[in-house]
């Protein structure tokens, strides 16, 4: 029987002289997850000492918000960091990322098919960003949704993306960077929307908003989004690398074998359960200390979550999706399986469990 490491697996941390930085992480935090008061999509979310920092869209612009708790962040000021002074189109899912010193702002702009990621860049989360940069990602296509974490010691940079010119399906995609705003070398593809579950919704079919962190075993995961974000078939899957895997083989990625946090009970992964308050829940933002996958919580509590959704019972559409406060763990001895592609066809280890 698989046991719940959200319960069991705190004690030998304890042990291990981690409680200080775990009560930390999750003082300033609720019990229970709830629908905050900004009517907005796409939460990206990071803790810099006792503050939490989001960033948001605003039409033609970038907005930052500081606040003591993911809570407070709906009524905090919007401090205008960026307008699009270029037209450069619509602008998407802003990112923001502490790299070093600096704070990196990642988003995509463009229209229709011209939608590339750009990055401004700050000494400071709110006020004096450089001018936008369009990142030079290889092969310059589609690409939208993207951001950049640091694992064993090299940067990296995820996003989605379009195979080709055309929009057949939106894939996730992988790159080097030798700084957070260069990126080096090719894109590898690591997911393409092929599994039934991430097929109920599409034209196209969609894997979109990755975001990365760090197991208690230090396996990297990379938990996107799936199916169309204007249906409540949206939702989180996950993506485990096995072990001394390597970032850029898509075989050596493993798929959760359905959604881990959704609104429909046929597509969750069996032992995950649909959600009770709000449909469609995705495009999530795990709230790590420094935005920092190497502070990813260890087994044992609850940590803090920031995610989109459309409450229950309001028609399921954009314009009614919210900001809301969650919470995630670690769940142990997960086995996601696969058939017909190289590699073992099983892989056990961390997958997550997400709550309202």
């Amino acid at each position: 029987m698989r046991l719940s490491r959200c319960l069991t697996g705190a004690a030998a941390f304890v042990l291990a002289g981690v409680l200080a930085a775990v009560m930390s992480l999750t003082s300033a935090e609720p019990a229970q997850a709830g629908q905050t008061g900004l009517r907005a999509a796409d939460p990206s979310v990071l803790r810099v000492g006792g503050t939490y920092i989001s960033v948001q869209s605003t039409g033609g612009g970038i907005a930052v918000r500081q606040a003591p708790s993911t809570a407070g962040l709906a009524s905090a000021p919007a401090q205008q960091v960026w307008s699009d002074s270029r037209d450069l189109g619509e602008v998407w899912a802003p990112e923001i990322v502490r790299d070093g010193s600096r704070y990196y702002i990642y988003f995509a702009a463009g229209r229709g098919a011209a939608h590339r990621m750009y990055v401004i860049s700050s000494a400071a989360p709110d006020s004096g960003y450089t001018a936008e940069t369009k990142l030079a990602l290889p092969d310059d296509k589609w690409a939208i949704d993207g951001t950049l974490f640091t694992f064993d010691g090299q940067r990296w940079f995820v996003w989605s993306g379009w195979a080709g010119d055309t929009n057949v399906e939106q894939n996730l995609y992988i790159a080097r960077m030798s700084s957070p705003t260069t990126p080096t070398g090719a894109r590898h593809v690591i997911s393409q929307p092929r599994e039934s579950w991430e097929r109920v919704v599409g034209n196209p079919f969609i894997n979109e908003a990755p975001e990365a962190i760090k197991d208690p075993n230090g396996r990297l995961h990379i938990v996107y989004s799936a199916n169309g974000s204007w249906s409540e078939q949206y939702c989180l899957a996950d993506l485990r690398l096995r072990a001394g895997g390597d970032p850029t083989y898509v075989w050596d990625w493993y798929k959760s074998n359905g959604c881990l946090f959704g609104s429909d009970s046929a597509t969750m992964m069996r032992g995950w359960d649909p959600t009770l308050h709000v449909n469609g829940p995705g495009h999530h933002s795990f709230v790590l200390l420094d935005g920092d996958i190497d502070t990813s919580p260890p087994a044992g509590p609850r940590f803090p979550l920031m995610f989109h959704a459309v409450p229950k019972g309001t028609p399921y559409a954009w314009e009614n999706r919210y900001w809301y406060t969650g919470t995630f763990c670690w769940w142990g001895n997960t086995t996601y399986s696969r058939a017909n592609v190289p590699g073992p066809n099983t892989d056990t280890g961390w997958s997550l469990k997400f709550f309202e």
